[in-house]
């Protein structure tokens, strides 16, 4: 079995390399490649994920590569995790929009169309690559924005799944709270890519008995003070919204925040150097506990988990993934993406039957979701009016005033990577 990680030379790979290692009798990796255009990282990063192979007598083969062509050539499977514009352009998704009094955020509100404007042409241009070297590859994107990347994969036929950490996350979250195997946690999880709720946490699979209740009787204010939000706000809904909820749901609290601390990207920008220097270390055979700290938790297992079930039927039988909604909520368009509970096999996933969900999350689910199809319009077709409708229809900007000035601040900050700009 041969895997592809576009994106090689991030400093997330070591995380990927360590799940690959622990979990080689789920996912039997002959040869990995780790491509990335960024030659002195990827070395450094490709050398570090041989150690790893090494330490845990992992037999598969690591090369290295800035041939897209020949790395993705042969490929079962193709993950993406790309940065269109590095830390540089996050920085700027998360401060300009301030000026405005929208948070800036790098996956939501102005910045994540930002990101996603720069991002779909070029996974596009990876992906038809990929389906000329090996029509029946499985590209599992892990890029940001994850809904509106994989749409437009979908969109264009590609054979892709979108994948993100948070259901993970709060899987391995209330297993603790719980006392319980992780296994043992299956996720009424639904919604958008980081716009989703917990509507259950059930024991042993989808039928099992919801013990969401007790979670949030006996651990709400845990849980809501790792989201930071009130107790009360989750005693009120009776879910646990992601963390991205927050952007909602105290927008202008985060907003005044945002505008008193580093970026999240500045923060990451020092410690990947940090993590640089600890790959560069010839002794160093394992992730180091500073990856924890810099987001992607569980990425790893996800990620297994989610190529083993489409490449040899393996894996958890249910998986979150993103994918066509195809009727799974019906206040939603087919082809919007969502992001589910799925039935995950060598044929791809099939989404779980869903509960009538309140208008409070359907209502808010489908402005989002038209939000998405005017930025992926405008990521295909470019055009400055493009850009300000999908900025106006967003539920975190709204106003025509924002929209203009936030259009003209987007374009400005991302010519370099706007073909029609």
């Amino acid at each position: 079995m041969k895997l592809t990680v576009v994106g090689g030379g991030s400093t997330y790979t070591p995380e990927l390399i360590d799940g690959f290692a622990r979990l080689r009798d789920t996912l039997p990796i002959d040869e990995l490649v780790l491509m990335d255009p960024a030659t002195d990282r990827l070395e450094l990063i490709g050398a570090l994920a041989r150690r790893i192979f090494t330490r845990q007598a992992h037999n598969g083969t690591i090369t290295t590569t800035t041939d897209l062509d020949a790395a993705v050539e042969g490929a079962d499977a193709v993950l993406l995790q790309l940065r269109v514009g590095g830390q540089a352009a996050r920085e700027q998704d998360e401060t300009w929009p301030l000026d405005c009094g929208c948070v800036g955020q790098e996956t939501t509100g102005a910045g994540g169309l930002a990101k996603a404007l720069r991002t779909v042409p070029v996974v596009l241009g990876i992906a038809d690559r990929v389906r000329r070297a090996n029509p029946t590859a499985w590209i599992i994107d892990f890029t940001n924005p994850v809904g509106i990347v994989t749409r437009a994969l979908l969109q264009e036929g590609h054979r892709a799944v979108g994948l993100c950490n948070v259901a993970i996350g709060f899987q391995r979250r209330f297993a603790t709270l719980l006392d319980l195997p992780a296994s043992r946690i299956h996720l009424d999880h639904v919604g958008l890519n980081h716009l989703t709720w917990e509507t259950g946490v059930r024991l042993d699979g989808p039928e099992g008995e919801n013990v969401l209740p007790r979670l949030l009787t006996d651990h709400g204010d845990r849980i809501a003070a790792d989201l930071h939000l009130p107790a009360t706000l989750l005693d009120g809904l009776g879910v646990v919204p992601s963390y991205y909820l927050r952007y909602y749901y105290a927008h202008d609290e985060v907003v005044r925040e945002l505008r008193t601390k580093p970026s999240r990207a500045a923060e990451v920008a020092e410690m990947e150097r940090q993590l640089l220097s600890l790959y560069a270390d010839p002794a160093l055979d394992e992730k180091p506990a500073l990856l924890a700290k810099r987001g992607g938790a569980y990425y790893s297992e996800a990620a297994v988990d989610l190529a083993a079930a489409l490449l040899n039927g393996a894996g958890s039988p249910y998986q979150v993934v993103n994918t066509h909604n195809n009727g799974t909520l019906p206040f939603l368009p087919d082809d919007a993406v969502i992001e589910v509970q799925a039935a995950v096999g060598e044929k791809g996933p099939k989404p779980l039957p869903v509960a009538p969900l309140d208008p409070l999350y359907a209502g808010l689910m489908a402005q989002v979701t038209a939000y998405e199809d005017l930025a992926l319009r405008a990521a295909l077709h470019g055009g400055r009016d493009r850009v300000f409708k999908a900025l106006l229809s967003h539920p975190l900007i709204g106003q025509y005033e924002y929209a203009e000035t936030l259009t003209d601040q987007l374009i400005a900050h991302n010519r370099e990577h706007l073909a029609w700009a």
